[in-house]
């Protein structure tokens, strides 16, 4: 049956397929919309409608390959889960904190917001609620901050034009798929980690179809 939906496709579409399969492998979140900077508006993200379409076939692709996929129509957001332990990313404790502070963000905007649905903060305010909610107790080094938000970045959670990640005036986006990321209720083990006196410790999970050993190990990249 997979292989007969599969062979339905076009040629086009098939690449299209393939493509999209690695894509959602290694970034773990599709979302309908993305948000074109240089215009700031959003736009249709033609992948997005191309999985809607093929859901079905999509779905049993990953299911043999032990995920399940699923969709939220609501926000607009598709996402590969594992059925396995194993395909998950770790992060280290300054990364889960920095996720759960623009959980926070997120949450704290949208109710001031109402109508919009681009939630944007920047790197300096996103340090300084850090601060102030005891997350940490001074600024990160550059290359930590770098290092905690490009690994967000992998997974769709956050997005920005330019400058570097660690620069205080830099525009983050953050996206809904960080509602998939961070429940409400698990925001109360926020405290736990910042009672933890092991700075090493990390408590936030993501799963992950590709992630390569060096990130896997304590959520950190080279480049």
């Amino acid at each position: 049956m997979l292989t007969e939906d599969f062979n339905r496709l076009g040629i086009q579409e098939q690449e299209n397929f393939k493509r999209i399969v690695n894509m959602l492998l290694a970034h773990t979140f599709l979302l309908s919309d993305q948000y074109d900077f240089a215009n700031k508006m959003t736009k249709t993200d033609p992948d997005y409608r191309f999985v809607e379409r093929n859901f079905a076939l999509f779905q049993d692709y990953f299911e043999y390959s032990g995920f399940h996929l699923e969709r939220d129509s609501t926000y607009g957001v598709i996402s590969l889960v594992s059925t396995n332990d194993y395909n998950r990313v770790h992060f280290d404790k300054l990364t889960t904190l920095t996720l759960y502070t623009l959980r926070l963000i997120f949450e704290e905007t949208r109710e001031e917001l109402q109508l919009s649905n681009e939630i944007f903060t920047t790197t300096g305010d996103l340090i300084q609620k850090m601060i102030t909610l005891g997350a940490i107790t001074k600024k990160p080094a550059n290359r930590e901050i770098h290092e905690s938000l490009r690994l967000l970045a992998r997974f769709q959670i956050v997005a920005k034009q330019d400058g570097a990640w660690e620069d205080a005036d830099t525009r983050i986006l953050i996206m809904p798929t960080i509602l998939f990321v961070v429940s409400a209720d698990q925001i109360a083990s926020m405290n736990r980690l910042i009672d933890d006196s092991d700075e090493n410790a990390g408590d936030g999970t993501i799963d992950a179809g590709a992630a390569d050993d060096e990130t896997a190990d304590d959520g950190t990249t080279d480049d």
